[in-house]
């Protein structure tokens, strides 16, 4: 199959990412984390609401890992991939719908909300990834894969000016104020994602399964299933070290893509500077992404990722010792460079070393592991933030010193992650760039349980 003959299919399943990239951007790099800090947690502490933020984003990265697998399991085995997705993209439209209405102060609520939008986000991916080996096959998987970050890029970059633009002229739009403009582009997210989702459904098809089966049986031979697939993805060495590696380095991609805005705030930076980084990464990041494929394709997936990791770990120390408002830029500029690369060439990689015709359940596992890797990553910034801070404080307990100290806390804070880079990078070495996958008896019995 190639990309000329299943061209629909594939514009369909890289719109998908047009659409969902809307509350990556706009909700979760975004105005949340901005409208999080100044409206419903006003006059809390910088790095307490860093660590609010974090722990929510960890909280809502558990409750995806924790069933990824085990759902995968059951989309594979029911051929119901794109019902799945279809569920959790209307948890999330739901969810960014319903932070139009959250008042201020409501950080609780707002903190729960946004957890509902990140498990519906997160949990569509796992069966939106699984589509991709439906769509694309061998040597366009990588290319495939870059288009649909590349659409992401663009399509949420889009709307996401749109929103910056409303919050700047909220009177060309008949809105009262810069704040009503935020709370309106909560709104517009969830129009935009739910929209644009519908040609993936009409457009990309799901070979039906032919054996159908009830509930209770669905649920049992789900999770016979993902014993099978625990065990196969630990007798798989690439397969297995791989999902190590994952975990460790798309932890820090994550962190900093959800954390970055908030760290700016704490550092003294300009809302305003911080969303017009974002837009830069948004549409730097659409070439980008698709160079990144074709990087892959001829210099190789692994060399490429190699070569984004070392520029996330170049970015994370120039983020530990910025202070000026141009290093800001200079940093959302690298990012956009190898972050949609990083993420299309991780997920067309794998792609490569797992059986044929069990994508969602093996993809089920590589978005749990992504998952924790985003329960580790925030609440490793928030927590090194606040020990950080009642160190200092300890030490220099002055109110003079406060200020710095909140900052040399922050700092600290974005270190850590350099951590996670460093092994992710170590892990990756040992993967066998040529091993391949073999169905073997056990496989083929598994899928008839």
């Amino acid at each position: 199959m190639t990309v000329r003959h299943n061209r629909k299919a594939i514009w369909g399943w890289a719109l998908y990412d047009w659409a969902n990239s809307a509350f990556a951007t706009t909700v979760m790099a975004g105005f949340f984390p901005v409208f999080f800090t100044q409206f419903w947690s006003v006059g809390a502490d910088p790095n307490l609401t860093n660590a609010r933020l974090g722990y929510g984003n960890a909280a809502a990265g558990l409750l995806v890992a924790a069933f990824a697998p085990f759902l995968g399991a059951m989309a594979d085995g029911g051929g119901s991939r794109k019902r799945f997705l279809a569920l959790f993209t209307t948890v999330g439209v739901a969810a960014t719908a319903t932070l139009f209405w959250l008042p201020q102060g409501q950080w609780p609520g707002a903190i729960l909300t946004y957890g509902l939008g990140v498990i519906g986000f997160s949990g569509a991916l796992i069966f939106y990834d699984a589509l991709l080996p439906l769509v694309a096959r061998g040597k366009d998987l990588d290319r495939v894969s870059a288009l649909g970050y590349a659409s992401g890029y663009l399509g949420g970059g889009l709307l996401f000016l749109v929103n910056v633009i409303m919050t700047q002229k909220p009177q060309w739009f008949g809105l009262a104020n810069a704040t009503t403009a935020v709370q309106w582009s909560f709104l517009t997210v969830a129009i935009w994602w739910g929209l644009f989702s519908l040609a993936t459904f009409g457009w990309v098809s799901e070979p039906a399964k032919p054996r159908r089966i009830g509930a209770g049986s669905n649920w049992r031979r789900a999770w016979r299933q993902l014993r099978t697939t625990l065990r196969h993805a630990r007798d798989r060495k690439p397969v297995f070290i791989f999902l190590l590696a994952y975990w460790f380095y798309i932890d820090g991609v994550d962190t900093i893509i959800r954390m970055a805005v908030a760290y700016g705030l704490s550092l003294g930076f300009a809302a305003a500077d911080l969303i017009t980084a974002l837009l830069l990464v948004q549409f730097v990041g659409f070439p980008a992404a698709l160079l990144f494929g074709r990087l892959g394709q001829y210099w190789g997936v692994k060399r490429s990722l190699f070569l984004a990791l070392g520029v996330y770990m170049a970015i994370t120390l120039w983020g530990t010792v910025m202070r000026q408002r141009w290093e800001f830029f200079g940093i959302a500029l690298a990012v956009a460079m190898v972050q949609g690369g990083i993420q299309a060439l991780s997920r067309s990689y794998f792609a490569r070393l797992i059986p044929e015709g069990r994508s969602a359940e093996f993809f089920g596992l590589y978005n749990m592991m992504g998952k924790f890797a985003a329960i580790i990553g925030p609440a490793l910034m928030g927590t090194v933030g606040l020990a950080a801070r009642h160190i200092l404080t300890v030490q220099s307990p002055s109110p003079e010193a406060a200020p710095g100290i909140a900052d040399l806390a922050s700092r600290i804070s974005i270190a850590s992650v350099m951590l996670l880079f460093i092994v992710g990078a170590a892990l990756l070495t040992r993967v066998d760039p040529q091993a391949s996958p073999m169905i073997t008896p056990d496989d083929n019995a598994a899928r008839k349980v």
